[in-house]
């Protein structure tokens, strides 16, 4: 039996094939997975998402699971010690950031109820569909992850650039960015706007 066809980033490495047919590109709700892609997307600022996702489970034990409110609470000699924690990258600011950022998440999460309805309503609610058939077609920003990453620093958040609210959007499902030849976007199609 021959293997599906697949967008072409995720060729040549396990751990990527298998976050690209079970988790790219699926629409996700819930907080505390949303937190940690932004978290993890903003960690990939200057690196590849292969390093990020190599990683992952040094973050989620560095991070406590990504628990938002583990996270606000994190002292200084905490983040401090993370920059010795080999399992995630040491920038400072990346890692001080995840503190700062949760914290803005439980604002938004007293506004709105959660972090999932804040996010989702920059696009309105449901998937944004494209069609590239091309990696070269797919944008690394768009106006819409301009507007979020706008909103999401007017509230307090950091390392989260448009590059990287759009990596979000795709990781979230927000965006379903499947090449057309690849078997995950026939799966994952909903009714175009």
């Amino acid at each position: 039996m021959s293997e599906p066809t697949r967008c072409g980033w995720c060729e040549g490495d396990a751990l990527d094939t298998a976050y690209h047919d079970t988790e790219w590109g699926v629409p996700v709700r819930d907080d505390r997975t949303l937190f940690e892609f932004l978290i993890l997307e903003g960690a990939q600022a200057g690196l590849s998402w292969r390093t990020i996702l190599h990683k992952r489970a040094g973050y989620r034990e560095a991070f406590d699971g990504f628990d938002i409110e583990r996270v606000a609470g994190f002292s200084d000699a905490r983040l401090d010690k993370l920059r010795t924690f080999d399992g995630i990258v040491r920038h400072k600011g990346k890692i001080e950031s995840a503190r700062g950022n949760a914290r803005a998440a439980l604002d938004i999460q007293t506004e709105f109820g959660s972090l999932s309805a804040y996010l989702w309503r920059f696009v309105s609610g449901r998937p944004l569909i494209n069609h590239p058939a091309t990696l070269a077609d797919i944008p690394t920003q768009t106006e819409l992850s301009r507007q979020m990453s706008i909103a999401l620093k007017k509230r307090g958040f950091r390392f989260v650039g448009p590059t990287i609210c759009y990596a979000f959007m795709q990781a979230t499902g927000m965006v379903m960015d499947h090449l057309t030849g690849c078997f995950r976007h026939v799966q994952l199609m909903e009714p175009t706007r």
